[in-house]
Parts: C-alpha cells; structure tokens; sequence
C-alpha cells in the first residue's frame, strides 16, 4: 500500500510540473492542435475523402510529436542530474521517477487527442469513429507504445543536442511514411516498407474503422513490452550518483 500511495503521489507531483512546463504545453498541446487547425482545412479540401481519416490521422501527429519529442527530454533531465539523488534519499526505485512521466504524459496526449476528436467534426465535417471503445483502445495502445519508445530514447541518450537531433530522425519518418499525409501507394516501394518499422504506420491502421485487428495490434504490442524490458533493465542498473 505504500508503494501505491508514493506512486500516485508521483504521478499527481508530475502531472502538476508538467502543466507549468512549458515544452510540454509546446509538444503534447500547441504545436499539435496548431498543425490540426490548419492542415486539418487543407486536407480536407484538397481532398475530401480525407474526412473519414481525418481523427486517426491528426491523433497520430499529435501523440507521435509528444511521445518522441516531448517525453525524452524530460527524462533526460531528470535521469542525467541530481534529480535522481532525491529518490536514492527517499527511498524510491529510479523505475518510479520513469512510470510518473510515462503515465503524465499518457494522459495529456490523451486529452489532447479528445479535444482533436471533439473539434474536428465540428470545424471540418470530419467523419467520427464508428466505434468509440474500439478507437480509444486503439489510442491507448498507440499511446502506450510511442511513449515507451520514447522512454528508451529518453533513458539511453544522455546528451540533449543528440536527443534532439535523434528525436527527429524517429519523429519525421514516422510522419511522412505512416500514410496520414499522403496515400502511400505514391511513395517508392522502398520507403512504403520503411514506415511499417515505426509504430505511426501500425497506428494510423489501427484507429481507423475496423483497424482492431491483430495484424495491425502485434507490433505494437511488441514494441511495448520490448521497450519495457529494455527501460527496466537500464533504471535497475542506473547508479543514483
């Protein structure tokens, strides 16, 4: 019961500084609610039938900018400075400073793609999930798995002007292959093959109507729990000092 109680103590701790924060606000809210309000009119203009795929396709940019962008950074700082002292003094696992992040910055992508789910059909029209259980599991598991890669990005580069330059390198691919931006039949075999390696691709498949499917589920899952090993493995062998 303890351990709960400090847990959920962290959690509600760091949802609190990650309100204030300002690279959050930047990453999990501003730049991805900017970039629906306006390419969500030029899709849907240019060409209508993207209405349909409107809400998976915004969700994927907005969780993928927040889950490779915002997330590793603030590992970064909390992991490579004195910050980890305090949790070697309070007796508290270095495991627990990374479940607080993680499920903090669960939940904002979370509210923000509900805002894009309540906003989209009202300012374009966009067509809603035929099945809204189905699509905020999809979501979740969307979510979950950007954000533990995100966590291995996070934990395993120490350097801020590396992780940037990284976090880029995952994020941009991961936009321009997963299929949200253009169809992906107008792309060169070679790189349609590609965006099937990063997890948008396997998202965007799995939040449209109908996408709950195993074959669109497994690589998820497996990015997760492969993610999860490897992000145990580092914060059991990380040194506090």
């Amino acid at each position: 019961m303890k351990h709960i109680n400090t847990f959920l103590y962290s959690v509600a701790l760091q949802w609190k500084l990650d309100i204030r924060s300002k690279a959050l606000l930047v990453t999990c809210y501003a730049v991805p609610l900017l970039f629906f309000l306006l390419m969500g009119g030029i899709f849907t203009s240019v060409m209508p039938e993207m209405k349909e795929t409107l809400i998976p396709s915004m969700t994927v940019m907005g969780v993928s900018m927040g889950a490779f962008i915002g997330l590793p950074p603030s590992l970064i700082e909390t992991y490579g400075s004195e910050i980890k002292k305090s949790y070697k003094a309070n007796g508290v696992p270095l495991s627990l400073g990374l479940a607080a992040m993680f499920l903090s910055a669960f939940i904002h992508l979370i509210i923000m793609c509900c805002i894009i789910l309540f906003l989209a059909p009202l300012l374009f029209h966009a067509a809603l999930p035929s099945d809204f259980p189905s699509f905020f599991l999809s979501l979740a598991v969307y979510t979950a798995s950007s954000l533990s890669i995100g966590s291995v990005l996070g934990l395993f580069v120490k350097n801020q002007a590396k992780m940037t330059m990284i976090s880029q390198l995952v994020f941009l691919p991961s936009i321009m292959l997963s299929g949200i931006m253009f169809p992906l039949t107008l792309l060169p075999k070679a790189l349609s093959l590609t965006g099937k390696i990063f997890p948008a691709f396997w998202g965007y498949l799995l939040m449209q109507d109908g996408g709950l499917q195993f074959a669109n589920l497994i690589y998820l899952l497996l990015l997760f729990f492969a993610a999860l090993l490897l992000c145990g493995i580092k914060t059991h062998t990380m040194k506090y000092f």
